[in-house]
């Protein structure tokens, strides 16, 4: 795992831009704090800051082909490298080393773009190619690992984050009226359009070229979807054979590495999984990690407890409390590089802290199981309100919806009439092909009001929700109800909030790589192929996993009720112990010094808070979009980060100048 950053059509002296290149590698250093690496010719410049999992020893990148006309710079693993290196040493090519780096240049000599159908892993590459002068750029099917694009002047420059662009000279970042609105409204933009306006993501399961006379995008993998009459898989017992071979091989792909590789047990089904997994490939030791939380509503240390002593593993773990997550969410905001509805992401930036404390590089974790098997209450939700859309006068069927939220007071105790009032919005609307979202994007699109004159202005006519059920109708149409909400969470939700905010960046934050198997495009596909009863049975979610593993996991764990993981906000930011820059990113005078926010409306939010008098989830989620939109604006945009010194520089293990002379530093 490592970062890459580089530019195309820079015209600095070579020295300068091996400068800048070390300078935008400092800045990500995280993301590979063992070799670093640059190769800078009239065109181009390439750099990787690498942590080292597969050839520790020759891995070294950038990387060439057999003849230098090809060179790389890559982020992610390559699971099946293996197999893959074999076809190729069949096909004559040669190898100077054992990394899987070294396989993907040689198969983009040897198949194109064509090439990125035959990887099974989770990537971000380019491969200058001095042939022909062009730049090539590809990302993995879902978006596990990240990479960013902009311009600047007439230079193409990109890297794995943002944050490799302050290094760059001229770049002067700023907020994004529309795409904030749209983070205030689904958590996350809905295009390649990130918070800073100018700067783009290549879309998950699309590659790029660039060269003097064009840049383009194409796709070469889509999330596959099933009509109702094309489903492959009706029954338990042959999904759940069909689905243990694919798994099985799955996970057994991620433990490849030459470090040794944990597994994150949190209490859950989804990581009981893929820990039993584990252990049937591989009995000897396990590592295993676990969060819990000083404030009982959120933990599940008992849980834990139970998986831990059920699998035998080598387990350790750590406790969270608000004042462990008000000291780190500062660094949060700077590693995730977008406005935060939830502090969730602050465990996780504290569990991968843990892990690396234990000399572990890589854990294996249960993302994308609730995406794929209907795990998520919007899911059991949206069936809900399908049944209750039926008959919209009776008394009983919202009430079914009680059971999906016992954590939160203002639901599980509401009588019929505020369900009503509070579910019922566009109730009748079930051929909207957003169907299953409209109440959540209406509740959270709550959060623009809080927005300053300027920043409404800037979006009055820019209604993010109508803009994608439009783009949508057509697409979407003809799925059954779980299917459409499927397809939303994982394009929309998965990549740009949870494997990034909660993923890649809390893990990389701390030079720790994710592994995901259930993100196996394998695993993926065969998925979106089943009967959605198989995911979604009544209100019982997972049912294909659940009849699979009975048995293989503790019946507690197995039969325990949905519980999402969450960490507190309002006793985090509201406490004596509120560290002083973040009660000074709420200040009146910041927050009109910034002019994102309308100062009277977060005092109210700010008063109700300390208070604590009738706070919704709402609230809670508006006060963490502030404060990490506050924190995102002075760090990137008045740029109140140190400036690199010298001293902090990365030291280049390999420097190529101009393709020709190569100096070891």
């Amino acid at each position: 795992m490592c970062g890459i950053s580089g530019f195309y059509n820079c015209n600095l002296s070579p020295d300068n831009k091996a400068d800048t290149l070390r300078r935008m590698l400092t800045r990500i250093k995280h993301r590979g704090p063992d070799e670093s690496g640059i190769y800078v010719s009239n065109n181009i410049g390439l750099g990787s800051v690498r942590l080292s999992i597969i050839d520790l020893a020759t891995g070294t990148m950038p990387l060439p082909n057999a003849n230098n006309s090809l060179w790389i710079v890559f982020n992610g693993e390559i699971f099946n490298h293996i197999e893959l290196r074999e076809e190729l040493l069949a096909k004559n090519h040669t190898f100077k080393t054992q990394s899987d780096t070294e396989v993907i240049v040689h198969l983009y000599e040897e198949y194109g773009p064509e090439f990125l159908n035959k990887l099974n892993g989770q990537f971000a590459i380019a491969i200058w190619d001095k042939t022909k002068q062009e730049l090539f750029l590809a990302r993995d099917r879902v978006g596990i690992r990240p990479l960013f694009y902009t311009t600047i002047g007439n230079t193409f420059v990109f890297a794995s984050e943002i944050k490799s662009f302050l290094e760059f000279p001229e770049f002067h970042p700023k907020i994004s009226e529309k795409t904030l609105s749209e983070y205030f409204t689904f958590w996350t933009s809905l295009s390649a359009d990130t918070i800073f306006e100018g700067v783009s993501e290549l879309p998950p399961g699309s590659y790029m070229t660039i060269n003097a006379r064009s840049k383009s995008i194409k796709t070469y993998w889509t999330l596959p979807i099933t009509k109702p009459n094309a489903y492959e898989f009706n029954t338990a017992k042959e999904a759940a054979e069909t689905f243990e071979t694919i798994f099985t091989d799955a996970v057994k792909l991620r433990l490849r590495a030459d470090v040794p590789v944990a597994a994150y047990l949190s209490g859950g089904l989804d990581s009981s999984i893929t820990t039993a997994f584990i252990k049937k490939i591989s009995p000897n030791n396990l590592r295993t990690f676990s969060i819990g939380f000083t404030e009982k509503d959120f933990d599940e240390s008992s849980y834990q407890n139970i998986a831990r002593d059920y699998f035998e593993t080598q387990h350790s773990s750590v406790t969270c409390s608000p004042k462990d997550i008000s000291d780190s969410f500062k660094a949060v905001v700077w590693h995730a590089e977008a406005p935060l509805l939830r502090t969730a992401p602050t465990p996780m930036n504290l569990l991968a802290k843990s892990v690396r404390a234990q000399n572990i590089k890589v854990v294996i974790t249960g993302e994308g199981a609730d995406e794929l098997f209907g795990g998520y209450n919007i899911f059991k939700e949206t069936k809900i309100k399908h049944f209750w859309a039926k008959d919209p006068q009776s008394k009983y069927r919202p009430l079914l919806l009680k059971k999906l939220y016992p954590y939160i007071p203002q639901i599980s105790k509401a009588n019929n009439n505020i369900l009503k009032l509070f579910f019922g919005y566009k109730l009748s609307e079930t051929s909207s092909p957003i169907y299953s979202h409209l109440l959540r994007w209406n509740n959270t699109s709550r959060i623009n009001n809080y927005l300053s004159k300027d920043y409404k202005i800037a979006i009055s006519n820019y209604h993010p929700i109508s803009k994608i059920e439009d783009q949508l109708k057509d697409q979407l149409n003809g799925y059954d109800y779980l299917t459409k909400a499927q397809w939303i969470e994982i394009n929309f939700f998965m990549s740009k909030y949870l494997l990034s905010s909660q993923g890649d960046r809390m893990g990389m934050a701390n030079s720790i790589e994710g592994r995901y198997p259930f993100l196996d495009h394998r695993v993926i596909e065969f998925c979106m192929k089943l009967n959605p009863d198989l995911k979604l049975k009544g209100l019982n979610e997972k049912y294909l996993l659940k009849y699979m593993m009975k048995d293989r996991i503790p019946d507690a764990i197995l039969n325990r009720s949905k519980q999402a993981y969450r960490a507190p906000i309002r006793s985090t930011f509201f406490s004596e112990e509120m560290p002083l820059y973040l009660s000074s990113m709420l200040s009146e005078e910041n927050i009109t010094a910034y002019g994102i926010f309308n100062l009277d409306f977060v005092n109210q939010l700010i008063n109700k808070m300390k208070l604590n008098k009738q706070v919704s989830e709402i609230d809670n989620m508006a006060i963490t979009a502030v404060l990490s939109t506050q924190i995102l604006y002075d760090l990137f945009i008045n740029k109140s980060i140190p400036k690199l010194q010298e001293h902090e520089l990365v030291v280049l293990n390999k420097t190529i100048i101009d393709s020709s002379t190569i100096t070891i530093n």
